[in-house]
């Protein structure tokens, strides 16, 4: 018997059965279903995480440097100077601060509030998130260490910064529901009834869920004493050249900060505190949780393969006692064991081909509802690796537990076959 023989009696055998064959199917069409849907979502979540870090940038350091009786902000200087030194490793530094007192911003006939709180209180601790708008101050290359793209303008100048001149950059939130579709360039807003100059704004970073990113109005950092009530400067953001650079610039900037802040015996420091960290290891320990997190739920979604490849060895098996004459029949005319086996195999593996690609279907259209409900994607759709890996497996399944069942027919002797009823 050939395989095109083989294959063609097994797919009579399955075809003359058909609700046998197909509850048969059941456990490997759930099994793969299950796989490719879990594994999937997994994968589409990471995806949507690395999208949000690559948004954000990459290569960012985070910097917290606070001195007890610095009182006028003599670290941030002192940090501004040594980042400046290290041009090598670092393309930026700037301040990340934002104003926390209540503010009103106006142009024209608009207003927007910013920390409205009282308001907040007066309606019932309701709040309007994606409109909220953020008053934040930053050196000349705050664009550059917070990965914005400039649309239009320019970026505050580091005589801006010095001279501690009125001028502003918009987010697009901010410019869309100041000035609509209309350039902003050259305009002048009012901050708590001060004049700033519109300079340049942003590009839309469009970052699901943090609204924020965009709702923001950027202007220099030494507005601090006038704004912020003179608060100190503690927090930075410093944008390294290259993932190597970022690790060599974290080494030394920790090494830098840890001899402005000297810690004794007990682990504290007298006169500040600081910390120095990276989102690229949150990028790094995010994949790795990941991929645990695609093998866990791969494992046991691997669980309904297995069971469902238990059931495909038990219907053989009983294949096996229902054809016992057959293969009497074809033993008795010469039919030799590797035949016999390769035919219970062929059966056994397009069972389980045959469901695989029915739970790939499925789980195909099920990836699309979940990626829809979950993760708000139009169109989401398992990968190739995953689906052929799924196939592939399937198919090996019915081989694996087909073997048993294949070698008990070949097994048979001619006499005692024949005389099966």
């Amino acid at each position: 018997m050939n395989l095109w023989q083989a294959f063609k009696m097994a797919f009579k055998s399955i075809s003359m059965k058909k609700t046998r064959s197909f509850l048969t199917m059941l456990g490997i069409i759930i099994g793969v279903a299950s796989v490719v849907i879990m594994v999937s979502v997994v994968q589409g979540q990471n995806r949507k995480n690395m999208e949000y870090f690559e948004k954000m940038g990459d290569n960012k350091i985070n910097v917290s440097a606070y001195s007890y009786y610095d009182m006028n902000n003599e670290t941030s200087q002192k940090l501004y100077d040594y980042c400046l030194a290290m041009s090598d490793l670092v393309a930026g530094i700037t301040p990340d601060i934002e104003v926390g007192q209540k503010m009103t911003i106006q142009y024209g006939a608009k207003t927007l509030a910013v920390n409205d709180w009282d308001s907040f209180n007066m309606m019932g601790g309701s709040i309007d998130w994606e409109s909220m708008m953020h008053v934040k101050l930053g050196s000349d290359q705050y664009g550059v260490c917070n990965n914005y793209t400039l649309a239009g303008g320019r970026e505050m100048s580091f005589l801006d910064i010095e001279k501690t001149n009125a001028v502003c950059v918009l987010g697009s939130g901010a410019k869309e529901a100041l000035f609509g579709y209309t350039d902003p360039v050259g305009e002048t807003i009012s901050l708590n009834g001060q004049p700033f100059l519109v300079v340049g704004w942003y590009q839309p970073m469009n970052i699901q869920y943090w609204p924020e990113m965009d709702n923001v109005i950027v202007l220099p950092y030494t507005f601090n004493r006038t704004l912020n009530q003179n608060s100190t400067i503690s927090s930075y953001v410093v944008k390294a050249k290259s993932a190597s650079a970022t690790v060599e610039a974290m080494t030394k900037l920790d090494a830098y900060l840890a001899g402005l802040f000297p810690k004794d015996e007990t682990g504290m420091s007298s006169n500040g505190n600081y910390q120095v960290y990276s989102d690229n290891s949150y990028v790094q320990n995010m994949q790795s949780q990941s991929m645990m997190q695609s093998l866990v739920l791969g494992a046991i979604a691997g669980i309904s393969l297995l069971v469902g490849g238990i059931g495909i060895m038990n219907i053989m098996l009983v294949t096996v006692t229902e054809r016992t004459r057959e293969i009497g029949i074809r033993k008795a005319i010469g039919a030799e064991r590797k035949s016999i086996i390769a035919q219970f195999l062929i059966e056994a593996a397009v069972i389980c081909s045959i469901g695989g690609v029915i739970g790939i279907g499925i789980g195909c259209v099920g990836t699309m509802v979940a990626g829809k409900l979950l993760l708000g994607e139009t169109m989401m759709l398992p990968s190739t690796f995953i689906t052929v890996g799924a196939f592939l497996f399937s198919v090996v399944l019915g081989v694996i537990f087909g073997m048993y069942p294949a070698v008990k027919a070949s097994g048979l002797q001619p006499v005692v076959a024949l005389r099966a009823d």
